[in-house]
């Protein structure tokens, strides 16, 4: 397909994201959100990421000419004019739901749709549009600027045709594709949410403090940040909503999610989005 016009849904950290890179690589983007605020918050970090990587030499094209390719909107509705589609709403399939099956009755027969899901089946979530073939699972890595994986996931009814065309457009934007199979969190979240969760275990159960564990992590293990520095950054209730996934989509008490990481998300301490985790910001 030639794909010229991506549209994204949600405006958040990874949806933005998305938006920046397809914007640098030369598409045109589509940025939708329910409220204004959330676009107009989504495109100064954007701003501000842009303006980062230009003065470390990362891009060299001009950041109001990549900003000029970004449209922000409010009607999803304007996502009709878009050849390619990202959803990237909040990690729960039926507000998930809701968006693909908008969406299906807006988009052109011919439109690729992938969700930026990172944990929920895309079969399943497939099954909410009339365009199975043409759906499939396109899971960018946080922060989306820096990181070059995207994770290709096919549902049982992805075609070929599809799976060529979301692969070529993840190279068009300088990421690194990998398939991993339709199962509960895929290759990434599969090993990474329940290394997490049981790093908040050893925090509850008093093995050692967040500072301790983390640099046990970093020192040791040679991980970039610790387990719960890196928690903080994702979102304690994303990292929530994924161990229910694997739960019960695995019926294996192994992904219990820890009860400490369920009663900080009920107190409101969400990590970095909310100036409190397991640190505070």
């Amino acid at each position: 397909m030639d794909i010229k016009t991506i549209g994204i849904v949600g405006a958040g950290t990874m949806g933005s994201g998305i938006a920046q890179v397809a914007a640098a690589s030369g598409f045109s983007v589509l940025l939708n959100d329910i409220d204004q605020s959330y676009l107009d918050r989504a495109l100064k970090g954007i701003d501000k990421s842009l303006a980062k990587l230009i003065e470390k030499g990362k891009i060299t094209e001009d950041k109001a000419a990549i900003l000029s390719r970004i449209k922000p909107t409010i009607n999803l509705d304007d996502l009709k004019a878009a050849d390619f589609v990202v959803e990237a709403v909040f990690e729960d399939f039926d507000v998930k739901k809701k968006v693909l099956t908008a969406l299906d009755k807006i988009l052109a027969p011919e439109v690729i749709f992938t969700s930026n899901t990172s944990s929920i089946s895309i079969t399943r979530l497939a099954a909410q549009t009339g365009r199975s073939a043409q759906f499939m699972g396109m899971h960018f890595m946080n922060p989306v600027p820096l990181m070059a994986l995207v994770e290709l996931v096919r549902g049982l009814a992805t075609s070929e045709e599809t799976f060529a065309s979301v692969k070529a457009l993840t190279e068009k934007m300088g990421k690194v594709p990998v398939e991993a199979n339709d199962f509960p969190g895929f290759i990434a979240n599969r090993i990474l949410m329940p290394m997490i969760n049981e790093a908040v275990y050893a925090l509850m159960e008093g093995v050692g403090t967040a500072e301790a564990i983390d640099t046990v992590m970093k020192l040791g293990m040679n991980h970039p940040m610790g387990p719960l520095t890196l928690a903080d950054l994702i979102g304690l209730d994303v990292c929530l909503s994924i161990m229910e996934v694997l739960h019960d989509g695995f019926k294996d008490p192994k992904y219990r999610p820890c009860p400490l990481l369920r009663k900080m998300v009920d107190a409101g301490y969400l990590g970095r989005k909310s100036g409190r985790g397991f640190y505070s910001y």
